[in-house]
């Protein structure tokens, strides 16, 4: 079969399959198989690459890092964590609302994922924020939106999945390093959004908590802060590997659940290990069959021949990164976030890099990205947690995240045209390590 008919094979078995709803990890890897069928090379050459992937020795921090995120979501964190942010910002104006993105903000340096954050802050202030005196809508809203903090901040096990899609050739250390600067970016667009509504709508002002009252909370919640410090350092100085400051973050998680604050018995681990493996497992998968599908890509030339409709419609640098944010968000809305680094990084990277775009700034746009197809319908993930636990429907709540879109947005093309800001921090630590 010749190339364009192979490429249409393989993107339309894999196209089919989800139509089918086919779980996303096995449409690539039938897809994978019929096209080394097609093409007339051995099947076994998909198992192989599919096994290789798998058994990556950096897959290791990925498994660690989630179930890090579950024991912390488990233990009895969020709470603390919400009460932590009261301190800072609750006696402002719609001061509920940016303790909810700085609660989001420590969060998410902890678990590493949007959903978990929103499944875990989003109990705790959506009805608090209601009781207060604010729109439901906007609970929710703000809720999801500050969640993305989560995908950028360390640890992301998604960074690691960027990774490994990159062939290991980005510095997963300089991933979490780079993922700082834009995280508090996002973060101050959502909480400067926050007062300018709090304010037109008249929102209440929180209560202002005493220095004795203050200190207590602090303490409390010194366990959870230190927790991505805990992680995130070892790595920064070379002290250890990405897997190794998994198992450290681990095993911080059980000391800090357990014996801490005593909120974890032997029973709740059982249930934590559960839903561990479970994401762990579809993840790992997911890692191995989209390192097949790349493959086929590969060999097809999608990367050349995208980069070749690119620059017909434009030569210009602008132009070009403008039409991928556009086309990533808009995938970002219809499939898996994992899925979609896996399969679009061995694709896009070998594109941008011709046009200066550095491979660490590129992961940090890519996650970015797709964080905000995590709240964005009609698959958005976080979106349906948020929608359910705020116990409202996916349009009401899609219409108002509206300005939070904006915001988000603004702060995405900051990052894509303002290097430094992702580049900033990992340059400053390897300058000073050397």
């Amino acid at each position: 079969m010749s190339d364009p008919a192979l490429l249409a094979l393989v993107l339309g078995c894999f196209l089919v399959l989800l139509l089918f709803r086919v779980p996303v990890a096995f449409a690539l890897g039938l897809a994978s198989f019929a096209f080394f069928f097609a093409s007339g090379r051995p099947a076994l050459s998909v198992v192989q690459k599919i096994a290789t992937q798998m058994a990556e020795p950096t897959l290791l921090a990925i498994p660690f890092f989630i179930l890090c995120g579950e024991i912390m979501s488990s233990g009895g964190m969020a709470r603390r964590l919400v009460d932590v942010a009261n301190v800072c910002v609750g006696f402002v104006r719609g001061g509920l609302a940016m303790v909810n993105v700085v609660a989001s903000m420590f969060f998410g340096g902890i678990s590493g994922s949007s959903v978990a954050d929103t499944a875990s802050i989003g109990p705790v202030l959506i009805p608090t924020m209601v009781r207060s005196g604010y729109d439901r809508g906007f609970s929710v809203a703000v809720t999801i939106a500050s969640s993305t903090q989560g995908i950028i901040l360390p640890p992301s096990h998604n960074a690691i999945l960027y990774s490994l899609a990159a062939g290991g050739t980005v510095s997963i250390q300089a991933l979490f390093l780079a993922g700082y600067v834009p995280g508090l970016l996002v973060g101050a667009a959502l909480m400067t959004l926050s007062a300018v509504v709090a304010s037109r709508r008249g929102y209440p002002r929180g209560e202002i908590v005493s220095s004795r009252q203050a200190l207590r909370i602090a303490a409390s919640g010194v366990p959870a802060l230190v927790t991505p410090l805990i992680i995130v350092v070892p790595l920064a100085l070379g002290w250890a590997p990405a897997h190794q400051s998994a198992i450290i973050a681990v095993v911080w998680s059980i000391i800090a659940s357990s014996f801490i604050y005593r909120s974890l018995g032997a029973a709740d681990y059982w249930r934590v290990l559960k839903r561990a493996s479970r994401t762990s497992g579809i993840v790992i998968i997911l890692i191995g069959t989209a390192a097949a599908f790349g493959e086929a890509l590969t060999y097809l030339h999608v990367p050349e021949i995208l980069a070749a409709a690119l620059t017909a419609i434009s030569s210009q640098r602008v132009v070009v990164l403008l039409l991928l944010n556009v086309m990533i968000l808009a995938l970002g809305a219809i499939m898996d976030m994992a899925a979609l680094i896996v399969i679009l990084t061995p694709i896009l990277l070998p594109v941008v890099e011709p046009l200066g775009v550095d491979p660490v700034q590129f992961g940090i746009i890519l996650l970015l990205n797709l964080g905000i197809g995590l709240c964005t319908p009609p698959v958005g993930s976080t979106l349906f947690v948020g929608c359910a636990v705020g116990e409202i429907s996916i349009e009401e709540a899609s219409r108002a995240l509206m300005p939070f879109y904006v915001a988000m947005l603004v702060v995405l093309i900051l990052v894509t045209f303002i290097p430094e800001l992702s580049l900033w921090l990992p340059d400053l630590v390897a300058s000073w390590r050397s």
